[in-house]
């Protein structure tokens, strides 16, 4: 396991880029603010697996979901990628702390939490305090429990929660 900093991430709506946590500067062919998030589609040029991924920011449930798509041949067994974010917006600037969880959702299969560990080597190495580590378990938690109350589906979960969300 790496012990690393939160990963922060930035997507300006007037520039329609998206800064990824290494500090890359990406392109994004669409953004669209609704009143419980923000969507965001951008291509990822040049990789060899990965052609797209759209993605949902949601701050009343602290959670960023990303859907992916792979070029074929290269197809992954889950639908989306939940990531346990803290969300803020200054203007036409959002910005996500990504507090280590990650969700894995197989709709109408199954939801399984990922990195753990990296959660609590990050508390224990004074990189982020116990008062936001509970957060973003009990931000997960309430996440895998309204998942799994909906037939493993995010999608629904979300849009019974009152944040409908639309993909490509």
């Amino acid at each position: 396991m790496h012990i690393h900093p939160p990963k922060i991430e930035y997507f300006d709506l007037d520039a329609k880029s998206n800064t990824d946590p290494k500090g890359y500067l990406r392109g994004v062919d669409e953004y669209q603010v609704t009143p419980h998030g923000l969507y965001m589609f951008r291509p990822v040029a040049g990789h060899p697996q990965l052609s797209a991924f759209e993605s949902w920011l949601i701050p009343k449930h602290g959670v960023r979901v990303t859907r992916q798509s792979w070029h074929q041949g290269h197809e992954r067994d889950y639908d989306f990628y939940v990531d346990v974010v803290e969300i803020s917006a200054v203007g036409t600037v959002w910005k996500t702390i990504d507090l280590y969880l990650d969700l894995i959702v197989r709709t109408g299969r199954s939801v399984t939490v990922l990195d753990s560990d990296e959660l609590l080597g990050a508390v224990q190495h004074n990189i982020i305090t116990p008062e936001r580590a509970q957060w973003a378990l009990e931000t997960t938690y309430r996440a895998v429990s309204g998942i799994s109350a909906h037939g493993h589906d995010v999608v629904r979960w979300l849009a019974a929660s009152g944040c409908p969300t639309t993909w490509r």
